[in-house]
């Protein structure tokens, strides 16, 4: 009889040096698989009964997109062990799973305050005194650009490396979820702003962006920084890196972008993943309705 925690082991080194998973991936899987493993707690893990409860629990405890989420790493647990003959039967090909999870509309941040956080950063910017607050306010220019331009996500910008950066075409190299892979352009005032952040920053990495120490500039803090901008210029809602990636997505749909051209500019595998994105904005609809609706032709009114 295998060991289940053993397997499990054995499984995130697999998924580390086969599938490339990032480390904040496979952090989210070790963390899975450990409270399967201990839940199970010497249990006969190919019991239907006992994995139907495991189930139960985490759409008990849990939100519905953690629950699916949490289902799935063990499922792809169970998967890997048959494949490479562990188990003799996968008991995941008798159990029915339903999700039943709820759509939510992306959120995303007004156009008006990313203006006023755009127009905040280049003002803190113009009124620095020395070198290292030019590099912090530059460097604080050059995230949000990215962010909202690119719509790239916060780990991804937080990653991006020296060499991933082309000024001379305009375009960086995005190494995504999964190790995939995508180009995008940028445009020539942001390549001249990053160009001039390069000239004044000191570093002691190969990372695009760094902190006092010169390091890379972790995730949490572009995190603080957003919030610390968007509450200068009184942002009406807590804004996040990641609506950044919804507003770019959602405005480039207003616009009558080709869902498939966004999908390639998120670094989506499933253009279903995108799908998301194809709400209609408020103010799309108003337009709609007042330009192409009938009623607006009846000249009746109080």
């Amino acid at each position: 009889m295998f060991n289940l925690v053993d397997e499990k082991d054995k499984y995130l080194i697999a998924c580390k040096s086969l599938k490339g998973l990032s480390d904040l991936t496979l952090k989210a899987y070790k963390i899975d698989l450990k409270q399967f493993c201990d839940f199970m707690n010497q249990r006969d893990c190919f019991d239907k009964n006992k994995l139907n409860s495991y189930i139960n629990m985490l759409h008990y405890r849990y939100k519905p997109k953690s629950a699916k989420r949490k289902i799935a790493c063990v499922k792809a647990f169970y998967r890997y062990m048959e494949i490479e003959d562990i188990i003799d039967f996968n008991p995941f090909h008798k159990i029915i799973l339903k999700y039943k999870e709820p759509i939510k509309l992306p959120r995303t941040i007004p156009l008006n305050c990313i203006r006023d956080m755009l127009t905040y950063a280049y003002k803190q910017h113009s009124i620095v005194v020395t070198k290292y607050q030019r590099e912090v306010t530059l460097r604080n220019i050059v995230v949000i650009e990215l962010l909202f331009s690119t719509g790239m996500r916060v780990s991804e910008v937080s990653n991006l490396k020296l060499s991933a950066v082309n000024l001379g075409d305009n375009t960086i190299r995005i190494f995504g979820k999964g190790s995939k892979e995508r180009i995008m352009c940028i445009s020539n005032d942001l390549s001249k702003t990053i160009s001039s952040y390069l000239k004044i920053c000191s570093r002691k990495t190969d990372y695009l962006l760094t902190n006092k120490s010169g390091n890379r500039l972790s995730e949490q803090s572009i995190r603080y920084m957003v919030n610390d901008y968007a509450n200068a210029v009184g942002a009406p809602l807590h804004i996040t890196p990641h609506m950044f990636r919804h507003t770019f997505a959602t405005e480039l749909h207003n616009e009558d972008v080709d869902i498939r051209y966004i999908q390639q500019f998120l670094g989506h595998s499933s253009i279903a993943t995108t799908q998301i994105y194809t709400h209609i904005s408020t103010n799309k609809t108003r337009d709609i309705l007042e330009s192409k609706h009938p009623r607006n032709k009846m000249n009746l009114s109080l």
